[in-house]
């Protein structure tokens, strides 16, 4: 690679930026690693012979997409790639980069091809946020292997990026740091006299344990607090305790995108949650829900439709008690209807399960759409107008409230399928009984 990595040029020799003199940009910014061997975290995508750590140790990327939460360390791992690749770097972020700055880098690659036969890297910070004429600017360059594209973004790219560049790029997963991995890179900030803090305060356990344990695996969160925290101390010559951090760190910020990814991902936990009866699961994703921002109304309508999905009969009142929910959602609003979806929340989540209903309508729709939908027996049509007891319409219907029982036994499927059967009741709750109904009703009507 020629000259720096990342100075304040770009590999056109065009300024691109005025660099931060290295002891006044933040501390997120002066402790990037450098190499594979100050980077804390990903294991399960740098392991030894996997893609990722081959394509850096041999210098030959592929073209990428690292996908993963804020302060992941997306942009540190792409700019690993690129340092061990023996080729240009061009690096431009998706909210300020349009078309015309991507034929240009385009063009600039080439010319180092034609000149030098030096390949290009181009890192694409938040790609999510190019559009799909912009992504298809660059597919060109990508599919011709004249620019090897590394995206970063913290939405899944498989919703927001094209399928022409998602199939020739390898897609990496990171996770969100674990609180003793931050933890280790804010000892290595208090240690680190060059790049870290310079001549730190004492910093307790108790405060280095906060402030790993409630970043929310951003590591640049983190390193934001403890500066703050540095910073509260120096005057007074004092120690960074326990209440310095949590007033530098505030609280908790709850990665969560009411457009993206993570607001289907706490969807779907939360409805499994109560899937399978765990109010402590399912009330803690509604509370990351509700502190991330997530429609309140949203949550109710997931609830409403659950009750009929996945426990259907087996305790008729769960759609009462969802749909009560939903009614005090909008007569109350947040804050405190976060109090009445935690309760339908408990009584969903521990309310009998079953989802014969949903199978009964499911198979009924499949049988129509692959048989068509069959009329109705005669005695079952309608029979008020002029003209319809001419037309058979009617004739023979025995009314159930004049038989043993308020039960006919006179057949109500089409004859085609007097002997399909849609909805079979399971044995748990209500439904119990509800089954042993039906089977007195059919065996009437099979006589």
């Amino acid at each position: 690679m020629t000259g720096r990595l990342f100075d304040s040029e770009d590999r056109s020799g065009t300024e691109r930026r005025t660099p931060v003199p290295a002891g006044e940009a933040p501390l997120a910014v002066r402790m990037r690693p450098r190499s594979l061997g100050e980077l804390v975290g990903q294991e399960h995508l740098l392991g030894p012979g996997s893609a990722l750590r081959t394509a850096i140790e041999t210098g030959e990327p592929h073209s990428m997409i690292l996908y993963g939460p804020p302060g992941s360390g997306k942009t540190t791992l792409a700019r690993i790639v690129a340092g061990a690749a023996q080729g240009a770097f061009e690096e431009e972020s998706a909210v300020n980069a349009g078309r015309a700055e991507v034929r240009a880098m385009i063009e600039r690659a080439a010319e180092r091809r034609r000149a030098t036969d030096q390949p290009t890297i181009f890192f694409l910070d938040e790609i999510h946020r190019f559009n799909k004429a912009q992504q298809d600017a660059l597919l060109p360059a990508v599919e011709e292997g004249l620019v090897t594209l590394i995206g970063a973004t913290t939405e899944n790219p498989y919703f927001e990026v094209n399928s022409a560049l998602l199939s020739r790029s390898q897609i990496y997963e990171l996770r969100e740091l674990e609180p003793h991995q931050i933890r280790a890179l804010l000892e290595r900030a208090l240690a680190d006299r060059d790049r870290g803090i310079a001549d730190p305060p004492r910093v307790t356990d108790e405060a280095l344990e906060l402030l790993a344990g409630r970043s929310g695996g951003d590591v640049r969160t983190a390193f934001g607090a403890l500066e703050r925290a540095v910073e509260a101390v120096r005057a007074g010559n004092g120690e960074v305790e326990l209440a310095v951090a949590e007033d530098a760190l505030q609280r908790k910020a709850v990665s969560f995108d009411k457009q993206g990814d993570r607001h289907y991902d706490y969807a779907s936990a939360l409805i499994k949650s109560l899937r399978g009866s765990d109010p402590d699961a399912a009330i803690y994703y509604l509370a990351a829900m509700l502190e991330g921002g997530e429609d309140p109304r949203f949550i109710a309508r997931r609830m409403v439709i659950l009750a009929s999905e996945d426990i259907g009969n087996a305790d008729p009142q769960a759609l009462l008690v969802a749909t009560a929910a939903g009614q005090a959602v909008d007569r109350v609003g947040l804050p405190e209807c976060a109090l009445n979806l935690a309760q339908a929340a408990a009584y969903l989540a521990l309310a009998p399960k079953s989802n014969a209903s949903t199978t009964a309508i499911s198979a009924a729709m499949r049988h129509i759409d692959e048989h068509g939908a069959k009329l109705p027996p005669d005695h079952l049509r309608d029979a008020h107008y002029a003209g319809a007891r001419k037309l058979g319409r009617g004739q023979g219907y025995v009314y159930p409230h004049d038989e043993p029982g308020g039960i006919a036994g006179q057949p109500l499927l089409p004859a085609e399928l007097e002997d399909q059967r849609f909805y079979e009741p399971t044995d748990r709750g209500f439904e119990a009984e509800l089954g042993e109904r039906l089977r007195r009703a059919r065996g009437k009507r099979s006589n």
